[in-house]
């Protein structure tokens, strides 16, 4: 797929509205993630050093299409303000008909940002009357929001196909990272994928063993995998009803020629909590009043020796219970393990996912990967192989 770039378009004294990820969490009433408003920042100064005027629409929460105080986009600014280095003006009343002037009054000085764009039921529905509502607010639009590609929104899907249309700088590295680690990837290639369940990320399963050459499954979807071995697993997390579906992947990667990688040993203990005693078992001997809460050294040193073979690593989700220590000396060891490599220019390692982002920030590593996508649902549906909306309304 090919799509236009901001270089493709001359942006002196024209509108740019851009649609932008910026639903960072909260705690006591503060941003305590900025890491999505960061990353804008790139492709604001790009428009504005060449003269175009901002204007930015975004969502934060789920208001379900109603206004509410708790997600208007006004608790970002003063987050806003300061990593982009300019004033941040909110343009409220979008739909009124004075509202595009006054964002590129704002524009002109500052940046514009419009009012939540999920307060309108017109953004989840993609209504095409909503989509040209905002419209009125660019000359060009531009997409740096790839965590909110795979939905059909007015914002994301409906506005491309009514104004010339681009990728942003985020959007670029995002898809120019997805490209290589599964587009058009240096092999040997392996996909680490952790997570609780099966059933969760079965659709990325059933994708991966077709077109990596090594399947590593950790986190408590692992168990399951175990005991479609036959191994014991105490009071491990685990979905029974899912071993059928688990030995056809197995039969799929047989046929793809894809190696499975399940855990050689691991960290249990009788009780979830921090600090709580455990100890290191092989696979298949975790006690009946025990539970799994992390991969032992043994796999670690497994899966990183397969590794230092590989040219491209894909990474979604965590080994272990990372939140809980002593739970998360799995995910952290290969955490090391990969920077090491990627640094080193033997492995390019692109990672995603909600839980990974956190994982690996926990580690210490956030920084040290080729790339770190900060997308949930949309980094899944890319690894599961489906078309993201929001991306295809950028071909060209």
């Amino acid at each position: 797929m090919r799509w236009k770039t901001l270089e493709d378009f001359p942006l002196a004294g024209r509108r740019v509205l851009v649609r932008v990820d910026i639903n960072v969490p909260f705690q006591n009433g503060k941003v305590s993630d900025s890491t999505r408003i960061d990353r804008i920042s790139p492709t604001v100064a790009k428009i504005r050093g060449k003269g175009g005027r901002v204007v930015l629409m975004a969502h934060l929460g789920r208001p379900k299409g109603r206004p509410s105080p708790e997600f208007s986009l006004t608790n970002l600014i003063p987050e806003l303000s300061n990593s982009l280095g300019c004033e941040v003006g909110i343009i409220e009343g979008i739909e009124d008909a004075d509202a595009p002037e006054r964002a590129a009054e704002v524009a002109g000085n500052g940046v514009a940002l419009l009012e939540n764009t999920r307060f309108f039921p017109g953004e989840e529905s993609n209504c095409t009357r909503f989509a040209a509502n905002l419209a009125r607010f660019g000359d060009i639009y531009c997409n740096d929001a790839f965590s909110a590609s795979h939905r059909a929104h007015a914002s994301t899907e409906g506005v491309a196909r009514l104004l010339p249309a681009c990728a942003g700088l985020l959007l670029e590295a995002e898809l120019s990272a997805l490209n290589s680690a599964l587009g058009q990837p240096d092999r040997p290639l392996a996909a680490l994928v952790g997570g609780a369940k099966v059933s969760t990320k079965l659709s990325v399963l059933e994708n991966l063993v077709g077109q990596v050459d090594f399947l590593i499954v950790g986190g408590g979807m692992a168990n399951t995998f175990l005991l479609a071995e036959g191994y014991e697993i105490g009071k491990s997390l685990a979905e029974s009803e899912m071993l059928g579906i688990v030995g056809e992947v197995y039969s799929a990667a047989r046929s793809a020629d894809c190696k499975i990688v399940i855990p050689a040993d691991a960290v249990v203990a009788r009780d979830f909590r921090p600090g709580a005693s455990s100890r290191t078992v092989p696979a298949g001997e975790c006690p009946s009043d025990s539970m799994i809460l992390d991969c032992g050294p043994a796999t670690v040193a497994h899966i990183a020796e397969l590794l230092a073979r590989c040219r491209t690593l894909l990474w979604n989700g965590p080994l272990g219970a990372f939140e809980i220590k002593p739970f998360d000396r799995a995910t952290n060891a290969l955490a090391a393990e990969v920077a090491m490599l990627t640094s080193q220019g033997k492995l390019l390692s692109v990672a995603g996912g909600g839980d990974t982002v956190a994982a690996l920030r926990n580690a210490g590593q956030l920084e040290a990967f080729s790339y770190v996508s900060t997308a949930g649902g949309a980094f899944l549906e890319w690894m599961e192989g489906k078309e993201l909306p929001g991306i295809a309304a950028l071909s060209c």
